[in-house]
């Protein structure tokens, strides 16, 4: 029997021990993952972080699952209020998801400057350069090691009519796709 060319050493070890990050790094950045940012209100302050760890996991009932890391402001935000809407990015919103990336970024007014509507049934931002928007309430949360998997039921979902691209993330690059001719 011939053994996949991509797979483990064939003497019994146990894949992912002691496997190296930065190797890690490299294999699953060749995953091409579109672009969100989610956002919550939680007493009275806005929280917003981008996010490329989002799936879309049934769709009876409707359910969207997304990673938060543990340690961002955000985590504890989101898992607080329950609510939260996720505004998917379209190509032209780098600028966006590189500041709701950022670590340490002023909480105070940190929508400031990025057009945003509240979500009508959650109250959450959402963002005016969405491509697509998703509002959910939080179903579970799970221990993803030093992230958190939330996974939420969707309770509205709205697309942006017309072509429209996505923002991709791919090879530690931002990128987009190749419109469609014809």
């Amino acid at each position: 029997m011939r053994s996949h060319p991509l797979a483990g050493p064939p003497d019994g070890t146990v894949p992912g021990i002691g496997v190296d990050t930065d190797a890690y790094r490299r294999v699953v950045g060749r995953f091409a993952t579109g672009i969100a940012v989610v956002t919550t209100r939680a007493d009275g302050v806005d929280h917003a972080m981008t996010v490329n760890s989002l799936t879309s996991v049934s769709l009876d009932p409707l359910l969207v699952l997304f990673c938060a890391e543990k340690v961002a402001r955000f985590h504890d935000a989101v898992l607080s209020s329950g609510r939260w809407a996720v505004s998917i990015l379209g190509e032209g919103a780098e600028t966006t998801s590189r500041w709701f990336a950022s670590r340490g970024r002023p909480l105070d007014d940190q929508l400031a400057a990025t057009p945003f509507t509240r979500g009508e049934t959650t109250g959450a931002a959402v963002l005016g350069d969405a491509i697509g928007v998703l509002e959910c309430r939080t179903r579970a949360v799970y221990d993803g090691g030093d992230h958190t998997i939330v996974l939420g039921d969707v309770l509205s979902a709205v697309g942006r009519d017309g072509p429209v691209l996505p923002l991709l993330h791919y090879g530690g690059r931002y990128r987009t796709l190749a419109p469609e001719e014809g």
